[in-house]
């Protein structure tokens, strides 16, 4: 039995963490404190994971640890029990913090686990991504242009390039790609926040919004990265990144956490090398997720989870009482 499968049985202490870090997060939507959500989220999955039997490392958190204060890089989570799985683990506990903050759809509460060694474990900075479907994987290539890779994934989808979207970030360093799509006779989804919920719409077969998304392009957070490779492990799509530095104290503080090849292409098993499981709570809802359902007596959420070595891919409601 490997260290995933044994951390398969695990699969409702994980889908409680990002539960209960989407119901805290939850009390915030709409109030426009995008810091006070986060926190109330970090905090809520902080505290349960110390019940859940694993030797936890995190390599994809809230940041290093002089500015992090919890769920940090490096800090241990778990039990921690001397016959407990070792294990990477990713969280983004609130994806979306603006989304929250302003009640548009799409904040999640995320995180995926894999063995000792498996996540990259990659620096707050940008990646340039590119990510597609299971029918187009193995077609796309970050050292190709727009137009080659959009050709590719039109070709394998068996589409015209005019009936191909490409979700992009709605970024003014994205100007010059958005051009170059539309020049090319492609779609645009434009999105305000959260690319990971773009990449997984590239794959994810229970769209309940029919959001079309053929591809994802462009850059956004390297540690949101990870993630988007791991969903898309589970899923069976397609994934490339490569870090973006801004300034020398960027690559510098890359180094100091290993990454070795500044310019390289990471490759969707590069970035996530064993197998994964992946979890995903709506906080405001959206095309993946509902949103958190509450009422005076009750809390209700609804999540993805996804298991790259069983094949699992479901949805799953959660509902707790609310204590008087």
């Amino acid at each position: 039995m490997t260290n995933v499968t044994m951390l398969a049985s695990l699969s409702k202490e994980f889908l409680r963490v990002t539960h209960l870090a989407a119901v805290a997060s939850y009390e915030y939507v709409g109030l426009g404190d995008r810091n006070a959500a986060d926190q109330a989220a970090v905090n809520a999955m902080r505290k349960a994971f110390q019940k859940i039997p694993i030797k936890g490392r995190i390599v994809i958190g809230e940041g290093e640890r002089d500015s992090a204060p919890m769920l940090y890089i490096g800090e241990e989570v778990g039990a921690w029990g001397e016959n407990h799985s070792e294990c990477d683990i990713a969280v983004d506990p609130l994806e979306g913090t603006n989304l929250c903050a302003k009640a548009l759809g799409g904040a999640l509460s995320v995180l995926a686990v894999s063995e000792k060694g498996s996540l990259f474990n990659a620096p707050d900075v940008y990646m340039e991504k590119i990510a597609c479907g299971p029918k187009a994987k193995g077609t796309i290539d970050l050292s190709q242009s727009p137009k080659e890779n959009i050709k590719k994934v039109a070709e394998a989808l068996d589409k015209n390039i005019s009936d191909i979207t490409v979700a992009v970030l709605d970024r003014s360093r994205h100007k010059k790609l958005i051009q170059s799509i539309y020049k090319i006779g492609a779609r645009i989804y434009l999105i305000e926040d959260g690319d990971l919920s773009a990449s997984i719409l590239t794959s994810w077969s229970g769209n309940q919004e029919n959001v079309p998304v053929d591809l994802i392009m462009g850059s956004g957070g390297a540690p949101e990265g990870v993630l988007s490779a791991s969903a898309l492990k589970c899923l069976g799509g397609d994934f490339q990144g490569r870090l973006v530095f801004q300034n020398e104290e960027e690559k510098n503080r890359a180094m100091k956490m290993g990454v070795t090849e500044i310019d390289k292409v990471y490759s969707r098993d590069e970035l996530v090398k064993k197998p994964v499981m992946f979890c995903a709570t709506g906080v405001t809802g959206g095309a993946l997720v509902k949103r958190v359902m509450k009422t005076v007596r009750q809390v209700e959420t609804e999540s993805l989870y996804m298991n790259s070595e069983t094949q699992e891919c479901s949805k799953i409601s959660i509902v707790t009482e609310i204590e008087k």
